[in-house]
């Protein structure tokens, strides 16, 4: 593993008990940074704590939840350190139907989850970086966000605003030291399967030239570079994982 210098940084990684959030944290950790886990799952967040030791800590948080989101932001600071890095990877790919048949209460859900639950966490931790003149943001879209997957409109829809979300926030705090970015990976190996029909997750390898599933510690490298001081020019784009697939 090529070691990126995050030295003194303190990241929150959403998302982080699980899948490509634990290991992008796994890799912060390596890197020298310390983290702290925001979860749903309380069970799999005290796993992921005595597996990455003494430099990460966990908290149970919901991100559709607005109040909790902020509160959280203030409990880490409060118990581990001002917060230089976060990585916004909690989401739900939901089940695959058509639009015309959709449910409109999970259609909601996702939105709720992928959307506003990104710009809550954004929302919480852009002050004290603009105070602190620096910071680094990866929010998770998903190449579905950039081409559509059929029978998955509510999840292609939130992570394409995700990625609009990006765009807009790295042109706002582009003239301080903070880096706003987003990766489109395409399908990875992690439990967000577990939501999906073995058909619909081999359309989607079927879509990869490269022949198989994203590796999450294939994402953790690049986002490793992207929350890194290194990347001190780059802001407000869209890194792809795409294995090929991507055109654009």
């Amino acid at each position: 593993m090529n070691r990126i210098d995050l030295d003194g940084q303190h990241a929150v990684v959403t998302g982080g008990a699980q899948g490509l959030g634990f290991a992008m944290a796994k890799r912060f950790v390596a890197s020298g940074a310390t983290v702290t886990l925001w979860d749903l799952d309380e069970a799999r967040l005290d796993a992921a704590r005595q597996e990455l030791g003494k430099a990460a800590t966990t908290l149970v948080v919901d991100i559709a939840d607005w109040d909790a989101v902020d509160a959280a932001r203030a409990r880490t600071e409060e118990i581990a350190d001002k917060i230089s890095i976060v990585v916004n990877s909690a989401g739900i790919a939901g089940p695959a139907a058509p639009l015309d048949v959709y449910d409109v209460d999970m259609w909601k859900k996702i939105i709720d989850i992928n959307v506003n639950g990104t710009f809550h966490v954004n929302r919480a931790v852009v002050p004290g970086m603009k105070e602190r003149n620096y910071g680094r943001i990866v929010n998770i879209a998903s190449v579905a966000g950039k081409e559509g997957n059929p029978n998955a409109a509510a999840y292609s829809a939130s992570k394409a605003a995700v990625i609009g979300l990006t765009k807009s926030l790295g042109k706002e705090l582009a003239q301080y030291d903070i880096a706003v970015n987003c990766i489109s990976p395409a399908t990875a190996q992690t439990r967000i399967l577990d939501q999906l029909t073995p058909e619909h997750i081999e359309y989607m390898r079927s879509r990869i030239p490269r022949g198989r599933l994203l590796e999450v510690d294939e994402a953790a490298a690049m986002v490793a570079w992207l929350v890194s001081k290194e990347n001190s020019f780059t802001t407000a784009s869209t890194f792809d994982l795409s294995g090929g697939r991507t055109t654009y």
